[in-house]
């Protein structure tokens, strides 16, 4: 007899390896620019033709998502030890609900999570649909290339996400 239970398993089984994969699919491709974004917070707008010889980390968050709160502190101190080396973290903020829309909202969000660093409102999904990105929180390391060369989706792997950060600020690639 197939039980239920043996059913959710199998389901989140073949749920994660299609997330694993998907990371494994996203490198080595071109970053796409980013696009339709409402308004930047914390910076001028940006491209990624500016940052190219920079090591660039984009983070898709929303701020009402207990995961993406979680990985925040990380992201921020990611920023603070390694910006001035060459890492640039861009937060792309896509809502999962219409209050989160709210440029207000944001900018009050921002001020309490202390965030420091350049917030792209992409309350169209235009960039997320670009990165053909489906998770919340969802990072994506950027070399001074300019391509995607790393994808880790939800909480966790913190130490495995920042010892890329490390190894790519590293890489001599004369494009800066």
């Amino acid at each position: 007899m197939y039980s239920p239970l043996k059913t959710i398993a199998t389901v989140a089984m073949l749920a994660t390896t299609a997330i694993a994969s998907a990371g494994q699919l996203r490198t080595s491709a071109a970053a796409p620019e980013f696009t339709g974004i409402d308004k930047w917070l914390n910076s001028e707008p940006l491209t990624m033709s500016q940052l190219r010889g920079k090591v660039v980390l984009v983070d898709f968050w929303t701020y009402s998502c207990i995961n993406c709160v979680n990985t925040l502190g990380y992201v921020s101190s990611w920023h603070k030890k390694y910006k001035d080396q060459g890492l640039v973290v861009i937060g792309v903020h896509t809502p999962e609900y219409a209050f989160e829309r709210s440029t207000d909202n944001v900018k009050t969000a921002i001020k309490r999570f202390n965030i420091s660093y350049p917030v792209a409102q992409d309350n169209r999904y235009a960039t997320w649909n670009a990165y053909s990105n489906q998770y919340w929180p969802a990072f994506y390391l950027i070399d001074k290339t300019g391509k995607i060369v790393y994808t880790h989706f939800g909480e966790g792997k913190y130490a495995e996400t920042e010892a890329t950060i490390q190894r790519l600020l590293a890489q001599n690639t004369g494009a800066q």
